[in-house]
């Protein structure tokens, strides 16, 4: 049985579909009550996977909450067994925008490391790794295959905080965007002429403007984050995730 069998169905069948959607707490969010409301939200919304710190108190927390299959986000690989254990149905390599306000710059060679570590303590546990923006985009979709080598079972991009949007609207939303969905094409044709159909997910300055781009790109779902977790109310949070959640059931038609 491969590892993406052993993920819950409804999962697996998200990502066959390319419609996968993840709400993400923050790599760096450890507040219980924070948590709690983003749990909610998402599986009111109907969010296919909640992404939250690496935490096994949390985790417990998440699942009672959401009922949702929860991936935990982490780069020390050693905290991912106790958090599994815990009930995470995958773990996560990444996000890492969060450390470079702090000049924490993750190279492509510690990423492959923390990858070869993971996969040698939780060998069928379902994996997925960010690739650091801050590779040119020919890199990218090369290190993408090199991760799926070391056992990557999801790659994910990144790249909304290197974004510097000029222009107010929707056309704003659209320059928060280039950065993730030039890294989300890059990588998709680099899988593709490799052989490789392992998918990719898009995360880091989207919204629903730019969900159906990053679809188009050939993303199997998307992640969202900062466009919930910095609301103030559970409705507020609902509200996006369901707004989000239309927007990829509007593409999962238009491919029908």
């Amino acid at each position: 049985m491969s590892r993406i069998d052993r993920c819950p169905v409804a999962l697996k069948k998200s990502l066959e579909q390319r419609s996968l959607l993840k709400v993400i707490a923050g790599l760096n969010n450890f507040d219980a009550a924070s948590i709690e409301m983003i749990s909610w939200a998402a599986s009111q919304g109907s969010a296919d996977l909640l992404d939250i710190a690496c935490h096994p108190d949390l985790v417990r927390l998440a699942i009672k909450t959401s009922q949702l299959p929860v991936c935990v986000s982490s780069v020390e690989p050693s905290l991912f067994p106790e958090a599994v254990a815990a009930g995470a149905a995958m773990v996560e390599i990444g996000n890492f925008d969060t450390f470079y306000p702090q000049g924490r710059i993750f190279s492509s060679e510690e990423v492959l490391s923390l990858t070869m570590k993971t996969r040698d303590l939780l060998p069928e546990v379902f994996l997925s790794v960010t690739v650091p923006h801050v590779l040119p985009l020919d890199q990218q979709g090369q290190f993408a295959i090199d991760l799926v080598k070391a056992g990557a079972d999801v790659i994910q991009t990144e790249g909304g905080t290197s974004a510097r949007p000029l222009t107010p609207g929707l056309q704003g939303l659209v320059e928060k965007a280039v950065p993730t969905l030039a890294a989300t094409n890059a990588i998709v044709q680099a899988l593709r002429a490799a052989d490789c159909l392992t998918p990719v997910m898009s995360s880091s300055g989207l919204s629903s403007v730019t969900i159906p781009m990053a679809i188009a790109s050939g993303a199997s779902g998307v992640g969202v984050g900062s466009l919930i977790n910095r609301l103030d109310d559970q409705l507020s949070m609902l509200a996006a995730v369901r707004s989000i959640r239309e927007c990829l059931y509007d593409q999962a038609i238009l491919k029908i």
